[in-house]
């Protein structure tokens, strides 16, 4: 490994070795700028790359680049705070067993109608501010292969599936079915302005936050005809802090060109106090969601999935370097284990209610 100051303490040094084998390639640090990506020209975590979708015919590619249906972690991280909320509300009202997998078929179904559109209305924000980002400029519309209008009409075609799907909630629940639909919808708002707030301040990861955790209040109403705020609050606010958490290690990718484009993040603002800051937004994260679990008497397997979630997340804290791209897609991608197993212990509590 190459270190530009021969001085480093010995921790420095054992952490930067610990970080370069955890990204599993060289890494070279830069002296004169804090936070200076190393250059990888072929850099494919977010970009273009052969898949399963450039075997699809070739007018169909462009559009299913725009959804980024290959690259499934977006779709789970909008997917993990339903989840929890569907199955803490299951067993809460301890409904049977088809009520959350039926929820469970649904959201996920949504997750992965509303982020593909997710991901439309922001390439169709950031069609300019794309093309002077390496990672970015090869996006469809960022590279000219649709235009803004075909990009809105499928757009349409996008929300209209994803209605659908909403409309599907609580169709048994005559009194409530609108609840849940008009809280569903509002979270489009958000969805639609998060795009702009990266060019109005550095805090973009926390709109983004209130956006993919809107399930955690929807999936509540789903099961229960409404949401019980004193247990969703405090479920929304913790993803909250987990968003800010895995979004914040993904800015890290484009942090130099992000400042020569304009674009704000939390990964400018945070810059060398990046590890510290996300301790305490993980710790604020895991606490938010314990204490949801409290007050819904959540027992000892909800507990061990927090558990695994905190070790998840030191991990990725820990060891990622926050200078490296393909290191930091990595920390993003490690990070979503965290929700993942944040579910686990919920659904091994319901599951011992249900069938012991």
């Amino acid at each position: 490994m190459v270190v530009s100051n021969v001085s480093l303490s010995s921790s420095r040094r054992t952490t930067t070795i610990y970080n370069a084998l955890f990204c599993a390639r060289k890494t070279f640090a830069v002296s004169q700028v804090p936070f200076v990506l190393s250059s990888r020209k072929n850099f494919t975590s977010s970009g273009p790359r052969k898949s399963w979708v450039d075997r699809l015919p070739q007018k169909a590619q462009p559009y299913v680049h725009l959804t980024r249906i290959d690259k499934p972690i977006g779709t789970l991280l909008l997917f993990y705070p339903c989840a929890w909320s569907i199955t803490m509300a299951s067993y809460a009202l301890q409904t049977p067993y088809t009520v959350p997998l039926t929820y469970m078929s649904l959201f996920g179904l949504g997750a992965l109608v509303m982020r593909g559109a997710g991901c439309t209305i922001n390439d169709m924000w950031d069609k300019n501010l794309d093309k002077a980002v390496d990672r970015t400029r090869d996006r469809p519309l960022a590279r000219g292969d649709i235009t803004q209008n075909q990009a809105l009409v499928f757009l349409g075609g996008q929300l209209a599936a994803g209605l659908g799907v909403l409309m599907q909630i609580n169709w048994y629940r005559q009194p409530h079915i609108f609840y849940s639909i008009l809280l569903g919808a509002s979270s489009l708002s958000l969805v639609t302005i998060y795009p702009l707030m990266k060019r109005i301040t550095h805090w973009p990861q926390a709109v983004l936050g209130l956006a993919f955790n809107w399930g955690a209040l929807l999936g509540w109403s789903a099961v229960a005809g409404s949401a019980d705020w004193s247990v969703c609050l405090p479920l929304y606010a913790g993803g909250v802090c987990w968003t800010l958490v895995y979004d914040s290690i993904y800015a890290h990718q484009d942090k130099n060109d992000d400042v020569h484009a304009g674009i704000r993040s939390t990964a400018l603002l945070f810059g060398p106090r990046t590890r510290p800051i996300l301790t305490g937004l993980a710790v604020s994260s895991l606490s938010l969601i314990s204490y949801a679990g409290y007050l819904n008497s959540q027992r000892e397997a909800f507990y061990l999935g927090i558990g695994l979630a905190s070790l998840q997340l030191a991990r990725v804290i820990y060891r990622t370097d926050f200078d490296d791209r393909s290191c930091c897609w990595k920390g993003f991608v490690g990070s979503g284990w965290a929700g993942f197993w944040i579910w686990m212990g919920a659904l091994g509590d319901y599951g011992m209610l249900i069938f012991s």
